[in-house]
Formats: structure tokens, C-alpha cells, sequence
């Protein structure tokens, strides 16, 4: 045997002592980037919007630790310096879940007691929406507006005054076409645009929209649940898109009120001098015979 050949047992020893060695390194290296969990993600204080960024004020401010723990070494730990990173990853602590897919649009409210719900189509019109909006304020209700695309484009301020008077702001698409004769391609860029430019605005998209025409087919309600909203049509048409006299419109209302009804008028896509008269005349009464006027919550 030559002098730097080692025996067999020497060499079978020492191979099991560096086998040792690196499981217990690796052990090492597993605990400290494993064995800590890492701290519970941030939550939503009670009460936020649903798009509010989370709380990150309950965290302990930097260089506020203990003095054992400043003695302890610079040396960041293990959730600091190793699993922060991983954080990017994680789902978020708040997802909206997003509504089912429906078949049929939903007619009317339920369970609002004796309260009805006006709504607004295809504005805004800066020459008739700011009336109906001081009408709506001076009787302190809400309604809905569902508003396309492309007159929002004009009307921003609009928009941003219906939001902060306490108004729904619905998707009627972008140019109010009819959806049933548009490829599934073509209804997403309605509905999906119209709602990008309402969250632009308002800093949240639509909950709510509408088919122009009451025109609705499986694609649509397909795509408005995937975009996050629900369908809503209407239960009394007042017909003033037709313009047939303020009294007409007046009378419709008023023999449609019943609890839960939602009333369709429009603020845009003609002369709505009609609407707008009807509106201030027909919303008292609505109030004086016990009513409520209300919007849907989500």
C-alpha cells in the first residue's frame, strides 16, 4: 500500500463526518429561512372602502426596539431581511369577490321598505344634469346615473359632483350601442372602457350598469360580472325619451310608485327639458305620499 492511500475505515469515517456536517449546515439554512412565520398581513380597518389600502400604522415605528435588543447586534432577523421580500407574492388581504353571472337583470329593489329608486340614462349633459342634481339636492335624495362613456369624456366635473353628492354612477357603455349586434370583443370595450374612465375619475369603477335599450344578452351579463357589476333595468319606463309632454311623464311616475320600483328617465341623448320639469314636480309628491327615494347598496 503507498503512503498517501488512507485505509479503508479512516476514509469510510471521515466521509460520514462531512455528511453530518452538511445536514446539520443545511438545517441551519432551513431554519433560519423557514422557521420564523411570518407576520400576519395588514388588515383593512372596519369601515374602509373596499379599494382602501391597508392599515400600516399598527407596526412598531423604525429604531423604536428595545435596548436588549439593540444589544442584540445590527443583524436584521430572519422575517426582516429574508421573508420580507416574499411578501410581493402574497394575495392581498382584501379581494372583492365578484358578483355571480346573471341571466335576467334585476326589475326592481327588494326589501327597501316604501322606497323607490330613480335612475338617469346616458348623461351627463351639462344642460340638463346640473337641474336634476339641484332638484335631487334640494329634496335631499340620491339617485342613479347611468352614464356613457363618451359623454363622460366631456362631463368629468360632472361626474365627480354626482359621486360627491352621494349619487350612484352606473356603466351604460361608451357609445350606447345595441349590445346584442356587437362581438363579445366589442361589448368589453364598452363596458370595460366606460368603467376604466369612471375609476380614473372617481377613484373606484361602476357596481352597476345597464344595457342601452334594456338590450341585454349573454355575453353582457358574461363580461359585467367579469368587470365587477351587477344589471339593473327598470320596472317604470316614463317614456321621455319620447318627449311626450311633462304631464305624461308626471303621470307615469306616479302610477308606477309602489315599494321597490325603479323609475328609468334619461338626463342626455335629447332634449330632456321634459325630464327635467317632470323630475321637479313628481319627486315631491313621491315624498308627500310616504316615499322614500334610495339607491342599491353593494
Amino acid at each position: 500500500m503507498k503512503t498517501d492511500q488512507m485505509p479503508t475505515g479512516r476514509r469510510a469515517v471521515l466521509r460520514f463526518a462531512a455528511a453530518l456536517g452538511a445536514t446539520v449546515t443545511v438545517g441551519v439554512l432551513t431554519a433560519d429561512r423557514f422557521g420564523a412565520p411570518p407576520s400576519a398581513p395588514p388588515s383593512v380597518p372596519p369601515g374602509s372602502p373596499p379599494n382602501a389600502p391597508p392599515d400600516l400604522a399598527g407596526g412598531s415605528a423604525p429604531g423604536t426596539g428595545s435596548a436588549a435588543g439593540s444589544q442584540a447586534g445590527a443583524r436584521l432577523g430572519p422575517s426582516s431581511y429574508r421573508l420580507q421580500p416574499m411578501t410581493a407574492y402574497a394575495p392581498p388581504a382584501f379581494r372583492k369577490a365578484m358578483p355571480p353571472v346573471r341571466q335576467r337583470p334585476f326589475l326592481k329593489m327588494s326589501g327597501v321598505g316604501r322606497s323607490m329608486v330613480l335612475t338617469f340614462d346616458d348623461g351627463p349633459d351639462p344642460r340638463y344634469t346640473p337641474q336634476i342634481l339641484a332638484t335631487l339636492r334640494r329634496y335631499g335624495c340620491r339617485a342613479m346615473f347611468f352614464v356613457c362613456g363618451e359623454m363622460v369624456a366631456e362631463n368629468k366635473d360632472l361626474v365627480r359632483q354626482m359621486a360627491a353628492e352621494g349619487h350612484v354612477v352606473g356603466n351604460h357603455s361608451w357609445s350606447h350601442p345595441l349590445i346584442p349586434k356587437l362581438r363579445p370583443s366589442r361589448i368589453r370595450e364598452e363596458l370595460g372602457s366606460t368603467s376604466d374612465l369612471v375609476e380614473r375619475i372617481l377613484g373606484a369603477p361602476p357596481l352597476w350598469y345597464r344595457a342601452p335599450f334594456g338590450a341585454w344578452n349573454r355575453h353582457s351579463f358574461e363580461i359585467g360580472a367579469e368587470l365587477g357589476m351587477e344589471p339593473l333595468a327598470w320596472t317604470v319606463d316614463t317614456l321621455d325619451w319620447k318627449e311626450p309632454g311633462t304631464s305624461s311623464i308626471v303621470r307615469r311616475v306616479l302610477d308606477g310608485a309602489a315599494p321597490g320600483v325603479v323609475v328609468l328617465s334619461h338626463d342626455a341623448g335629447g332634449n330632456r327639458t321634459q325630464s327635467v320639469a317632470a323630475l321637479q314636480r313628481y319627486l315631491p309628491e313621491l315624498l308627500d305620499a310616504g316615499y322614500s327615494i334610495t339607491v342599491p347598496r353593494r
